[in-house]
């Protein structure tokens, strides 16, 4: 039976039994699941991991998915240590959806833990809980969104496509203005160096890291780096994620400088 769109998650939509699918549930996808991320350009959704300690949560989250995005391997984990595990033992994941409060970690430990293991990572809460405060620290602990868990599943459906095509996600009601985001978007860029100012620029511009070793006459290793550095400072999760931030603010950068 499909879900109905209008009903929350954690509430079965029939009384069937959840897929007996814990720790590793891939759903072994024929083609990966897509959706344009900007025009001409397509993100692929291949994998999604939810991490949350109630079966039903995960059970709705995993109906919500399965249905928006056909094709897509899901994962669970009922903590933050199974779910570094998982990681590790998979690979890369298109989104992590985690609980706020997990039973190894309240707060936003479990965000921080799996931030700093896997920095590149997509992450968003999921939480039950929703107010000003949780809303900004998630964000601030490098969250890519936050969903309530009362939310629509077509509320979630969009909100997590939201995400994928590199933006951040709250709702409505905790959204900060425009000149406090880009003002904070503007902090970040200025925590760069001189020379990752001008690396950011190359990546805005749509250089490839090759194209920029060439131009900067540094080694690959070198522009990893830079990158790498450049996303924890910003708080990125993706170069895609990194470009839209500074497209905000009008970035500009600045003369090259020796390396």
């Amino acid at each position: 039976m499909t879900p109905d769109a209008h009903q929350p998650i954690g509430e079965r939509a029939d009384s069937q039994p959840a897929p007996a699918a814990y720790g590793h549930a891939p759903m072994a996808p024929a083609a990966p699941a897509v959706l344009f991320s900007r025009p001409g350009e397509i993100a692929v959704v291949e994998r999604v991991l939810i991490v949350d300690d109630h079966p039903l949560v995960r059970d709705g989250l995993r109906t919500v998915i399965a249905v928006a995005f056909d094709q897509t391997e899901l994962f669970e984990a009922a903590s933050i240590a199974e779910a570094a595990a998982i990681i590790e033992r998979e690979g890369d994941f298109d989104l992590v959806m985690l609980d706020l409060n997990m039973p190894d970690a309240q707060g936003f430990a479990g965000l921080a833990a799996l931030r700093d293991r896997f920095a590149a990572l997509p992450i968003v809460i999921v939480s039950g809980a929703v107010e000003a405060g949780l809303v900004q620290g998630a964000i601030a602990n490098g969250a890519a969104g936050f969903i309530p868990k009362s939310l629509k599943r077509s509320a979630i459906v969009a909100a997590v496509q939201q995400v994928l095509e590199g933006n951040l996600f709250v709702p409505d009601e905790f959204a900060a203005p425009d000149d406090a985001e880009n003002e904070e978007i503007r902090h970040r860029i200025d925590t760069l160096t001189p020379q990752q100012k001008v690396v950011l620029g190359l990546v805005v511009a749509g250089k490839l890291n090759k194209q920029i070793a060439w131009e900067l006459d540094v080694s690959m290793t070198t522009v990893k780096a830079h990158v790498s550095a450049i996303l924890a400072k910003m708080r990125c999760y993706s170069r895609t994620q990194a470009v839209i931030m500074a497209g905000k603010v009008h970035f500009t950068p600045p003369e090259r400088v020796p390396a």
